[in-house]
Formats: structure tokens, sequence, C-alpha cells
């Protein structure tokens, strides 16, 4: 009875090694989930195509009938869970605003291309304060903390704006908008990393500083 329970214990022992082997993560190879929908998302995913109504059944604690992995919106073209938006529609967004449609220009034509500009923003002590956060997340590292052009990355490129300076204090917040987002000389174009809000409240920022 002693070498039955002996051999029965060795079994077990050799049972949970072997299991434990199997879930170790290895190269590529992230190891065995016990929890999958802990890991996996049941909301539909952009970047991931799973059209396979019965992936992951073995796994499913959904109740739902469909396989764990199972992401595809049947009600879609190909069962497409992203579709690209409708022709010559524009993006919504809290204020209701357009997109800003100008185009690159010389240093030059700026004050032209942005003349009856106003911000859409008022000068709040919140609007301004956000700016200064924007700033100096984004601006602060070439323009420096005060906006005076020394900044870290002006000791390696010579000619960032001093934006204290007699060149620059009276430009408009559209002018600062407008090259926010398009550029200007060593200034590159900030539109697709700032959203419009935001380059509208360094603008506010900015004109804060050359007070």
């Amino acid at each position: 009875m002693r070498r039955f329970e002996q051999i029965k214990s060795l079994a077990f022992s050799l049972l949970v090694a072997i299991i434990l082997v199997g879930c170790a993560a290895k190269g590529d190879y992230a190891g065995r989930e016990y929890a999958p929908n802990m890991y996996h998302s049941v909301a539909y995913e952009p970047l991931s195509q799973i059209t396979n109504e019965n992936a992951g059944a073995i796994v499913n604690a959904l109740d739902n009938r469909k396989g764990e992995f199972f992401n595809s919106n049947k009600f879609n073209p190909y069962w497409m869970n992203m579709r690209e938006p409708a022709p010559n529609t524009v993006k919504r967004n809290k204020y209701g605003w357009l997109p800003y449609r100008q185009n690159a220009v010389p240093k030059d034509s700026i004050p032209i291309v942005t003349a009856g500009i106003e911000s859409p923003l008022d000068s709040t002590a919140a609007v301004v304060a956000d700016g200064k956060i924007l700033f100096d997340m984004y601006c602060k590292h070439c323009h420096g903390p005060k906006g005076e052009g020394d900044g870290k990355v002006a000791d390696k490129f010579p000619g960032v704006a001093n934006l204290r300076g007699p060149a620059y204090v009276n430009i408009t917040e559209a002018h600062i908008f407008h090259v926010i987002t398009k550029g200007a000389g060593l200034m590159q174009p900030h539109g697709s990393q700032v959203s419009p809000e935001d380059r509208w409240k360094i603008a506010k920022y900015v004109k804060t500083l050359q007070k």
C-alpha cells in the first residue's frame, strides 16, 4: 500500500512538472494562458482580424456562442472592424471646428494668410495654464523655458526663434498656430502631433510670455 502511495505521489509530481514545463514561455511562445479572457479583448480590434467564429471556443467564458478570439463585425463588408470614412467627411470634435486647410507658406506670407483669424479660445487662467504645460512638453526644449530661443536643442541648431524678441513680439495667435501646424524656418510642422485645441492653447501661452 505504501509503495502504491509512493508511485501515486511520483506520478502526480511528474504530471505537475510536465504541466509547468508546458506553460513556460520560450522565444516567440508566450506560454500557456489559464484565463485568456483576461488577455484578449472581446471588443472589435482594428488591427486584428479573426473571422473564424470558433477560434478560442475551448476557452470561451463569455457565453456568447462564439470563440473567445472571434472579433469581427459581421455587419461590415468582409467582416471588417475598421472602415474608411466616407469621402469628404470631417472628423467631429467637441467644438465643431473644421480642419485648418491653409497650406505652408514662406515666413513673410504668414501674416497675410492668417489675417483676420482669431483664437476660438478665451484667455482664461485655465487655458493659459494648460498652454504652459503644453509649451513645456513640446516647445521648451527648443525655445527655452521663457521662449527666448535658448533651449537645449538651440545649442545644436542655432537660429531657433526668440519668441520674446522684437521680430516676434507682435505676431498674432493665429500666426503662432499656423507655424505650429505647418512649420516655418527651422520649425517643423507639428500638426500631426498636437491637436488643434492644444495648438491654440500654446499660442495663448506664448502671447503671455511676450507680455
